[in-house]
């Protein structure tokens, strides 16, 4: 891993600082406060036991009152300055991670179709919620506790040191094997981590992928077969953790093991000095009470070796999506549509998905003139659907060009380009929510006037007012209580309300029975009226009345015309329709 890259992550990792570098600074000046405080006790013991209890003033009681009096100020300022660090500190690194979350979330957004054709949902839902948790602690917690931590060893090793040289040398002799020891276990709890998070990144997509297919495993009595998909990501998950069960057990219980070994050999170095006279007796309780302080810095390391292990790991893979550029972006010179007549051009167009699969389209070169009604037909993977997603720039072509009115795509802004297509898709994806939330996703600042009345084009408004609530009626996850050609006329009033030029619709009624086909047959084509409409049908019926029919096939376009031109041809399109006319 080259210098660059890791200087580029740790920069992208100290930038979500900058919006609470006031909040940290305060933050870490009541850590030095908590710091001094806990310092200050031990000294101001030490003046009690060593200075005060000594002489022989007969103010003696005073003093010692005096000197309570200010070890118990200092205990509230500790106490108050320490809530501060608790809450405000968390709330900061709660924010840094807010910030992350919806970083990330933008990133997915600006990702291309390819990125989602590899992914599994349940592993990008992993890295948005179990990642970014543990970077939050790391961010409050690990300049905190590492500040923290070296003070208290600065100041105990100070104290120590001129109690008694020799002995504070031999106390922090200790030092060095105990990091030793925790850096090795630290590096195996780090790799358990990393393929934990990995493996509950695999349970979430299997899970997911049940639960959304839930209608399909119970129709098919699948339950057993789902359930057993789920052991296994499971179980893998269960040994990847039992692994980081493991190093952790060695990683604390040696840590454990060690202070406590440096407790008892502090009390018996004491004893001795105090029995061979180079230590005064008085300096026990000193010595005792730094002893305390001194576990705590270890603890705070073992902490902040915890954090970093837990938390660097998820920030790794926060970073290894946020560093995925997305395949398609603007140009530096993309430019905004002004306006759209609707005339489309592929020139030379060749398309594959990935580098080693062969060609889906080759070579393609059509003309659709604006208004122009067209209709894709041919056999599955002959490249329709692959075609029509080429237009919004869903997937950028290999080889060629696509002109919309003249204009080379890849020069127009995505979202100016995607704000003039319409896209109405036999698979209707309905957000959880109202019919009205739903139809005016097309348009956001749509009135209820005008959600009405694309409803009414679709050919939905009375179905729509039948429900419980009306336009107000709860549809259920992905529309789960609408039927087929309900959730289809929604999609379609969506575009309606979008109101964009060029349509495209995916076949979307083959998968309707006849009643229903035939209204969303008529919205389709009053939603067509004057627009240039590209339909991919598989029902060969629904697209006689088109002005041109474009039969793909594996070598690309094979034959185009009317559909009676077509019929008198005889030749795919023909047989293609004669086939469906004798099903």
């Amino acid at each position: 891993m080259s210098t660059t890259f890791l200087t580029g992550r740790m920069k992208t990792f100290l930038s979500y600082y900058k919006p609470y570098l006031g909040l940290l600074v305060t933050d870490m000046f009541c850590a030095v406060i908590v710091s001094a405080v806990t310092l200050a006790l031990p000294l101001l013991t030490q003046h009690i036991t060593g200075t005060i209890l000594s002489g022989d003033a007969p103010d003696v009681p005073a003093q010692i009152y005096m000197v309570g009096a200010i070890m118990v100020g200092l205990v509230a300022l500790h106490t108050i300055c320490n809530a501060y660090v608790d809450y405000q500190g968390h709330m900061m690194g709660a924010r840094m991670e807010s910030d992350m979350r919806r970083d990330l979330f933008d990133h997915y957004q600006s990702l291309s179709f390819s990125f989602y054709d590899e992914q599994r949902t349940g592993q990008l839902m992993s890295r948005i919620t179990n990642d970014l948790l543990a970077i939050s602690e790391l961010y409050h917690h690990g300049p905190e506790d590492l500040l923290i931590a070296v003070l208290k060893f600065a100041g105990v090793f100070a104290i120590l040191f001129s109690l008694n040289p020799p002995l504070a040398l031999l106390i922090f002799l200790v030092l060095p094997v105990m990091a030793a020891y925790a850096f090795y276990f630290n590096r195996r709890m780090n790799a358990a981590l990393r393929r934990s998070r990995e493996r509950i990144g695999d349970v979430n997509a299997q899970v997911e992928d049940t639960l959304s297919g839930i209608r399909v495993v119970k129709s098919f009595t699948n339950e057993t077969v789902e359930r057993e998909k789920f052991a296994y990501a499971n179980n893998r998950f269960l040994d990847s953790r039992s692994a980081g069960y493991h190093s952790e057990m060695y990683f604390d219980s040696g840590m454990n093991a060690f202070t406590r070994l440096l407790t008892i050999g502090v009390i018996i170095g004491v004893s001795i000095s105090i029995v061979n006279g180079t230590l005064e007796l008085a300096a026990l309780p000193t010595y005792l009470l730094c002893v305390a302080i001194l576990v705590e810095p270890i603890q705070r390391a073992v902490n902040i070796a915890r954090l970093l292990q837990e938390g660097l790991t998820g920030f790794d893979r926060f970073m290894e999506i946020m560093e995925i550029e997305p395949a398609i972006q603007d140009a530096p010179d993309a430019v905004d549509l002004a306006r759209v007549d609707g005339e489309i051009e592929f020139t030379g167009v060749s398309f594959k998905y990935r580098d080693e699969q062969s060609y889906v389209l080759k070579d393609v070169s059509l003309t659709i003139r604006a208004g122009e009604y067209i209709a894709l037909v041919g056999t599955s993977g002959a490249g329709k659907t692959t075609l029509c997603s080429l237009i919004p720039r869903f997937y950028e072509v290999s080889a060629g060009a696509i002109l919309l009115d003249g204009t080379d795509i890849r020069r127009i802004c995505l979202r100016s380009l995607r704000q003039n297509v319409g896209v109405v898709q036999q698979d209707v994806y309905l957000f959880a929510g109202t019919v009205a939330d739903n139809i005016r996703y097309g348009k956001l600042d749509a009135t209820d006037a005008e959600i009405i009345a694309a409803a009414k084009q679709a050919n939905a408004h009375e179905f729509i007012m039948a429900l419980p609530d009306g336009y107000a009626t709860d549809i259920g996850q992905r529309g789960v209580k609408l039927s087929g050609g309900q959730k289809q006329r929604l999609s379609i009033a969506r575009v309606f309300l979008k109101n964009p030029p060029i349509l495209i619709f995916d076949e979307a009624t083959s998968s309707l029975d006849n009643e229903s086909e035939r209204a969303v047959q008529e919205s389709l084509e009053r939603l067509s009226n004057n627009r240039t409409t590209l339909v991919i049908a598989h029902r060969l019926s629904t697209v006689r009345n088109a002005q041109r029919i474009l039969v793909l096939t594996e070598t690309g376009i094979a034959e185009q015309g009317t559909h009676d031109e077509l019929i008198a041809r005889g030749g795919v399109y023909a047989a293609l329709f004669n086939t469906q006319l004798r099903i």
